[in-house]
């Protein structure tokens, strides 16, 4: 995204002139933006001051950072879950095909050596 030409206080600033009285098109002459964008700003920054401006700029860049932990938590539990039930399949798979040991013993008994690493994994 690009970045603006005028910090958040020169912004707040602009806005202050056209509370005092001054024309809008005057103003944006004077400082080079168009209507669309003192329009824009108004809603945006109209009636802050520049410690609000501040806390908002900080209370967004809180709210980034916050936003790319959530994402790199969800994609980790998608990775988990996703091993997870390839672990369970493999698991399954292995224990389904020695349902009956070839001595006729009890089930709990025979288990191959590879299925007990994949139950204990």
């Amino acid at each position: 995204m690009k970045r603006s030409r005028f910090s958040e206080e020169q912004i707040i600033g602009i806005l202050r002139q056209a509370e005092a009285g001054m024309r809008v098109v005057d103003l944006c002459r004077k400082h080079g933006i168009s209507d669309a964008t003192f329009y824009k700003w108004r809603p945006k920054y109209g009636g802050m001051d520049v410690s609000d401006a501040m806390r908002l700029r900080q209370l967004e860049e809180e709210n980034a950072r916050l936003r790319k932990m959530v994402a790199e938590q969800a994609l980790d539990i998608s990775i988990l879950k996703d091993v997870l039930s390839k672990t369970s399949e493999a698991r399954c798979s292995m224990f389904k095909r020695h349902t009956r040991p070839p001595s006729g013993g009890p089930v709990r008994h025979w288990v191959s050596t590879a299925a007990l690493t994949i139950y204990r994994a």
